[in-house]
């Protein structure tokens, strides 16, 4: 067990290349003009999303705690290791922490990677980010490496990447939305446990909709916390994706601000009681090009465990419910309870 860090700061990699990729306009993700509408919205996986939150890091508050870097592409040999820029800058990002520069890490990156699979790409991704930054650090060391992923998708591409090493415990919380083809033929439910060595480290919590800041802190604390303290890893990955807000048009979760800061600031605490404070931050969807910077934004306060907030919430009124949520988080933990070895006692 390792003592907890003073680190203040968040290292950030980026590189501007990744504005570049452009996904076109159409009807939502389809590309498509019907022809009879006189104002085409982008793909919501468009470079104005990130200039946004590039932005409120350089000029918002938080500017003082963030540190830049500029990330460099992969080569043919890392991308192999699990299956661009995005890619290089991911691994950019993780090979700071493991060389020792640094602890608190955000790549900010685009496109998504966490849906793309070893052998194929899926909803909006081509490469795995997150994925390709875990083998790394298994590859040059590290024993057990936690990947939470909180993005309102399930992070198929990542489970599957890992879905039978034990090395590897993969969390999704994620909108229960199931299947949605060919390219994403996981569900997400409770029962995708893994497989041979890895049985039992990947657990899914499939979320009901509008499940809020209370339900998903009623799921960090009843189902993500304990399963963290049983595995014990000596590196974190946290998946972010700010299409779990109230405003986001891809996902129905109705997290805030509040939300986002609150589960940012257990992740570092678990990150200083296991890993002496090595957690990279990976930036995967959110769709709404003001809210989900403001959500980013929220997120790295909670992981720096600021005691104040630096940012007002311009939702902070948003009602909430999370009845539904804990009866739906209450269910998991039974499952689980009942069928991961490394859960049966807690």
């Amino acid at each position: 067990m390792s003592a907890p860090s003073t680190s203040c700061r968040i290292d950030v990699f980026w590189h501007d290349g990744m504005l570049d990729h452009d996904t076109g306009k159409g009807v939502f993700d389809t590309g498509m003009n019907p022809g009879f509408l006189e104002v085409l919205e982008k793909h919501p996986e468009n470079s104005d999303r990130i200039r946004n939150i590039v932005s409120i890091l350089r000029k918002g508050p938080i500017s003082s705690y963030i540190s830049w870097h500029s990330g460099s592409p992969a080569t043919i040999h890392q991308l192999l290791s699990f299956h661009s820029q995005a890619a290089g800058t991911t691994l950019s990002a993780m090979k700071y922490i493991l060389d020792g520069y640094g602890e608190l890490i955000y790549a900010l990156v685009r496109p998504p990677g966490h849906h793309a699979q070893p052998t194929q790409a899926d909803g909006y991704c081509f490469f795995n980010n997150a994925g390709l930054a875990v083998q790394l650090a298994l590859d040059s060391g590290c024993k057990k490496v936690l990947v939470l992923d909180i993005d309102v998708h399930y992070g198929n591409g990542t489970a599957e990447g890992f879905y039978r090493s034990d090395k590897v415990l993969t969390v999704s919380l994620h909108m229960n939305h199931g299947s949605w083809g060919p390219s994403h033929p996981q569900n997400g439910t409770v029962d995708e446990l893994g497989e041979g060595e890895g049985f039992g480290y990947n657990l899914n919590v499939p979320l009901p909709n509008g499940s809020g800041d209370k339900g998903y802190g009623y799921a960090m604390r009843e189902l993500v916390i304990p399963a963290v303290e049983k595995f014990e890893p000596d590196m974190m990955v946290l998946v972010i994706g700010q299409d779990s807000s109230a405003f986001d048009p891809n996902g129905r979760q109705c997290l805030t601000m509040d939300g986002y800061r609150e589960i940012g600031r257990m992740v570092r605490r678990l990150a200083d009681k296991h890993c002496g404070s090595r957690l990279l931050i990976v930036q995967e969807g959110g769709y709404h090009v003001t809210y989900s910077a403001y959500c980013v934004h929220a997120t790295l306060e909670g992981v720096l465990d600021l005691p104040h907030p630096l940012l007002s919430d311009p939702i902070a009124y948003y009602p909430e419910d999370e009845t539904f949520a804990v009866k739906a988080i209450e269910a998991i933990k039974q499952f689980q309870m009942k069928n991961v070895p490394m859960l049966k006692d807690v």
